[in-house]
């Protein structure tokens, strides 16, 4: 049978709020994903936790409007500020860019990097309400 696995957008109203519900459903809140993007996709991939590799699985994200709103531009500039304090110099440039991009409402939000790499995980499904 396939797991379920249900995110309520009710539950958050920022991107760490979402990692601390992930964490919560995901890993049964005994370990922590702190949101890297790369460290999501391994973690849907499965063998980690609740996840057998490459189990099949379905993703229900309850309210997923309200998270869209929720990680859309204003939370995407503050993940990128928090990127460019932390990155390499060689790569200030590419994330300013994507600053201005984002205050601009061009570009990827965090809500459409999250719903891209569960899309691309060949084992879940994903389920929008």
């Amino acid at each position: 049978m396939n797991k379920i696995f249900i995110i309520d957008g009710d539950k958050f109203s920022d991107f760490k709020g979402f990692c601390k519900e992930f964490s919560d459903i995901f890993l049964s809140g005994t370990y922590k994903w702190h949101g890297n993007l790369d460290a999501l996709n391994d973690l849907l991939f499965g063998g980690f936790r609740d996840i057998e590799t490459e189990e099949q699985f379905t993703i229900i994200w309850r309210n997923s409007a309200k998270s869209k709103v929720d990680l859309g531009y204003s939370e995407t500039i503050v993940k990128l500020n928090e990127k460019l304090n932390n990155c390499h110099q060689s790569y200030e440039e590419e994330v300013i860019q994507e600053i201005k991009n984002a205050k601009m409402n061009k570009g990827p939000t965090i809500f459409d990097e999250i719903e891209e790499i569960i899309l691309e995980n060949e084992n879940v499904t994903l389920i929008l309400e």
